[in-house]
């Protein structure tokens, strides 16, 4: 499935008509969502490891199937607040990356960059599904039947999960992949909460973390934050049609499977470093180009910004999971929640302060070439983590 936001932005058009809510307003629903799917990760890597994955994926598709399917009956805005907002975020939240991180750890010794890149690239996957189709719904029919959809492909996953879903190759009396021994099933660890707080207060006294930590929060500013809240309504700014904006968001999610499975595998053999200095830069150059090319009809420039930049939409995640692995080790799922967490705070801010500067300057302009400037910094910061003495072998 998508980024669950991403049905806001689909459906605000509509709800602006409907409720004649501001963008603002809109967007600090979205924030709220951002922010809790970051913050909810760290817990939610720590209670992976007290409960097991299965049970925790399946109670998180249950509160998003419950948020989505409230929001039919909302009336006022903090209903969106609480229902997608709240509720979402935090089921969101508890599937984020660092599921993909503790599958990772947990599954396999090697390749591990390539298997993040796979697991991350899987969220593309649902964007390629799903964003024509809840856009077809919406332009057909209304948001409220497009919400009424993912509450029901949310619930159809719940069974799968549970039955399928497990949380340990041992379970299944297999090894690690990549292990010459087999690893047996560790005890739950109690104490979630208090260990994902521990772990975070460990990380902070450490350089490295703030620097994973600020990048981090870039990308997410320039991302989920960025293009997947504000681009369709800027698209419909410029008098694109919705469902047009929405298949291009689309055909992102396309590249973005392969950037990031390549991501993956340069970041089994590339310095993890250097590979996120790389996709920052790039990014922002990009980003610098795109109020050039907005307009009512998509053309070739526009087709080729969406392929430039799919294939470095998530590419920063394999080495991110790889720097949190170096530094931190048995840690790192939590560590790279929490780095997460920053991640989509940044995606919170520019969230709301997108669409305050939309509703103060009348265009996006503003946000674009500043988002690209942070871009910029965040090459800079990547630069500047330092390699870890004896941590895994990146260069190339």
């Amino acid at each position: 499935m998508p980024p669950l936001f991403l049905l806001t932005t689909l459906c605000a058009p509509k709800v602006y008509h409907e409720f004649a809510w501001s963008r603002g307003t809109i967007g600090a629903a979205v924030s709220v969502n951002l922010a809790l799917y970051g913050l909810t990760a760290p817990f939610a890597a720590a209670l992976m490891d007290r409960f097991g994955i299965r049970r925790v994926v399946a109670v998180a598709l249950t509160v998003i199937a419950a948020g989505s399917w409230l929001t039919v009956w909302m009336t006022a805005a903090w209903q969106l607040m609480l229902y997608w907002g709240l509720l979402v975020g935090l089921g969101s939240g508890s599937m984020a990356l660092a599921f993909a991180a503790t599958v990772t750890n947990r599954w396999f010794t090697e390749r591990r960059g390539l298997v993040s890149g796979i697991l991350t690239a899987a969220s593309a996957s649902g964007q390629l599904i799903f964003l024509p189709l809840l856009s077809w719904i919406i332009d057909r029919y209304d948001w409220r039947p497009a919400a009424v959809t993912v509450a029901l492909a949310a619930l159809a996953v719940v069974p799968f999960v549970w039955l399928l879903l497990h949380d340990h190759p041992a379970d299944v009396g297999q090894k690690p992949y990549g292990a010459t021994e087999f690893v047996p099933k560790p005890p739950p660890v109690p104490g979630a909460a208090r260990r994902a707080v521990t772990v975070l207060l460990s990380a902070v006294r450490t350089g490295p973390f703030w620097l994973l930590a600020g990048t981090f929060a870039i990308c997410g500013a320039s991302t989920n934050g960025l293009i997947q809240t504000h681009f369709i309504p800027a698209a419909h700014d410029e008098h694109m049609p919705v469902q047009a904006a929405a298949s291009l968001l689309a055909v992102i999610g396309v590249f973005d499977v392969v950037g990031t499975i390549a991501s993956g595998w340069f970041t089994d053999r590339f310095e993890s470093r250097r590979l996120l200095a790389v996709y920052y830069a790039l990014r922002g150059v990009s980003l610098m180009f795109l109020p050039l090319l907005l307009g009512p009809a998509v053309h070739p420039p526009m087709i080729f910004f969406i392929v430039f930049y799919g294939l470095d939409w998530v590419a920063t995640v394999p080495p991110t999971l790889a720097l949190c692995r170096e530094h931190y080790g048995e840690d790192s799922a939590i560590v790279f929640g929490w780095v997460l967490a920053s991640h989509q705070v940044g995606a919170a801010v520019v969230a709301f302060l997108g669409g305050v500067a939309r509703d103060t300057f009348g265009s996006y302009d503003v946000v674009w070439y500043a988002s690209g400037a942070l871009c910029a910094a965040a090459a800079l910061m990547a630069l500047v983590i330092r390699r870890r003495a004896g941590g895994e072998p990146a260069a190339a």
